[in-house]
Formats: structure tokens, sequence, C-alpha cells
């Protein structure tokens, strides 16, 4: 039988990750944040002091460091570098700025493309990000383009930086997302849209479970359970 796959895309601060932590969690599932990988490369950037506009200082640094991925005992992606495991790290704000810009570098995203269809071939998976449906998985089991208003995403994002000790202003962090946005739609390589086939949940009004309900009715509907 062939893996069961769920691709969640869509903006900074939608809530795609605990969204799609839940849904893994209720169809016993693997949970591959997409972005965790892509934050392991602006991490070391930041580490390194690199120039992240400089995609050959980008690609030289990951040249340097040994980046893998395992499956933790929450079957959640854990990011290792060197060995050593950063995943509690991937959420500091100074990464967070440095993301974007690093995942536009044509190098980096194939080359995180290929480890992420890897893993989709290994496991069942829901896998989130921006390109999952469009570009790293287009023919997957159930595509979903997760969005909220740019108020409510904001807000969701500085309660998650309060959370891990940082205090960031609302009216700040509204502008950075808008910024995401911009610089997320705007790449020219595997830009934030919808897929044609994807089913859009606007999460700005509901509850997590309300949406991960949603989630799971589309995955039974496909007939894959």
């Amino acid at each position: 039988m062939a893996p069961v796959t769920i691709a969640i895309d869509g903006p900074a601060g939608a809530g795609k990750s605990t969204v799609a932590k839940r849904v893994a969690e209720r169809l016993n599932l693997m949970y591959v944040d997409t972005g965790a990988m892509y934050r392991a490369v602006a991490y070391l950037c930041a580490q390194e002091g690199i120039d992240v506009h400089s995609e050959r200082d980008v690609e030289a640094v990951l040249d340097a460091h040994r980046v893998s991925f395992e499956e933790g005992e929450d079957r959640t992606l854990q990011v290792l570098i060197d060995g050593v495991n950063v995943t509690s790290k991937l959420r500091a704000p100074e990464v967070s700025a440095l993301v974007s810009t690093v995942a536009a570098h044509p190098r980096v995203r194939q080359l995180l493309t290929e480890w992420q269809r890897a893993f989709a071939e290994r496991h069942s998976v829901v896998m989130d990000g921006r390109d999952i449906g469009t570009v790293v998985l287009p023919h997957a089991t159930v595509k979903v383009f997760l969005t909220a208003a740019p108020e409510e995403r904001a807000r969701r994002r500085m309660e998650e930086y309060k959370r891990m000790g940082y205090d960031v202003a609302l009216e700040d962090m509204v502008q950075t997302v808008l910024e995401r946005d911009r610089k997320d739609s705007e790449r020219l390589v595997a830009p934030l849209r919808m897929a044609e086939d994807a089913v859009r949940i606007d999460s700005t009004d509901k509850s997590v479970e309300s949406v991960v309900d949603e989630i799971v009715q589309l995955v039974e509907n496909a007939h894959v359970r």
C-alpha cells in the first residue's frame, strides 16, 4: 500500500505546525515540519555569521556541516547538526528573520525538496510548509491550504515568542508577518501559492481541534483509512 501523504501549506502564523502535529497524532502518521529543515540552514548561517544573501556562502556552510533528520519518540521530525539535536533552538527570532532569504536560494530548495520527498517515500506523513502540495508532493493524498487573517497570525506568532521568553510588540509582528508573506509569495523558486486541488481552510475564528476535524474528515473522504 502506498504511503498516505497529507500536505498542509499556508503563510506564516496560520497554525500549520500545530494543526499538522494534531492531525498526525489522530491518524498515527509521522509529522514532518519542513520549515524546521529550512530553519536548520538559517540557524547554521546565524551561528556562523554567514551572509544569507550569498547563495555560495550558504552552500559552503551546508557543505561544512552535517545536517541530519530523524523521527523523534513523539513521531515528529528532529533536527541534528553535527550530531547535536538543535530542534528546540530553531524558532528564535534571529533564526526566523533569515528563513525566507535562505529558502529563496534554488540550490537550498532543491536539496531540501529531495530530503522531504525521501521521507514521504518511506513514511506515511503529514507534511507542512509553503510548497508541499505544489512542488514537494504534487500527488499528495490530501492537500490543504491553511490561512488566517494577518493580525491573527501575528498575534499567534507573538504568543509563541513570549512562551520562548522573547518580548515582541504586536505591531512589529504584523509587519514581520506581512513582509514574510511578500517574500514567500514573490520568490522566483517555489513561491507560496495554493495548489489547484487543495482545500482552503481559514482558521481565523476556528479552534485547532475544529480545523483538525476538517482535515481528518478530508482524509476519511479520500478513502485512505
